[in-house]
């Protein structure tokens, strides 16, 4: 990146590393007792938020947050 000043020029440069990110792919076998299992805890789960009063979008939020840990909770039992 060159940026012009009126004195003197300004030269900045940002090394990029290049990094590796592993990822992983996890699943349930479709028709298992697990599935079976993972569906009605979620299920459970979803059923159990409280969502009265979602009124502006901090409390929006801290419903979605609420949904998005007991299903990773979920997912981590089954």
């Amino acid at each position: 990146m060159l940026l012009s000043l009126d004195y003197a020029p300004l030269t900045v440069s940002i090394a990029i590393n290049e990094e590796n990110i592993d990822s992983f792919r996890f699943s349930i076998v479709k028709n298992s007792k697990e599935e079976a299992s993972f569906i009605k805890e979620v299920s459970y789960a979803i059923k159990s938020i409280d969502i009265t009063d979602v009124s502006n979008s901090n409390k929006l939020e801290e419903v979605t947050n609420s949904l998005i840990s007991k299903i990773e909770d979920t997912w981590k039992m089954n």
